[in-house]
């Protein structure tokens, strides 16, 4: 099992996080296997390509809420992770209150 469990759609409230308040959260190593996805469909151009973080973030984005992690954005880093069997990927985690 690569990720804790396959989910479809963000269960915690929207959080309103800007492209510029991501980046100054800290990233830090998650294990794959603690993460919840928020999609369950991957584009395989979006997967095999190689600068597909060229524009966007070289973190992915997990939602902390509740105790369980989100990956909310980064699923395609995070599955080329798993595929060159790696358990850990690099994240920004945002902390949720539990409101």
């Amino acid at each position: 099992m690569i990720f804790k469990r396959v989910g479809e759609g963000r269960p915690y409230p929207d959080h309103g996080t800007s492209q510029r308040a991501w980046s100054v959260v800290p990233p830090r190593a998650v294990r794959l296997d603690q993460l919840i996805t928020t999609k369950s469909q991957l584009d395989l151009a979006t997967l095999l390509s190689e600068d597909s973080t060229f524009y966007g973030d070289l973190f992915a984005h997990v939602v902390e809420w509740r105790g369980e992690l989100y990956l909310e954005d980064g699923l395609h880093r995070a599955v080329r992770a798993a595929l060159r069997q790696r358990t850990v990927v690099h994240a920004r985690i945002l902390e949720l209150g539990d409101d």
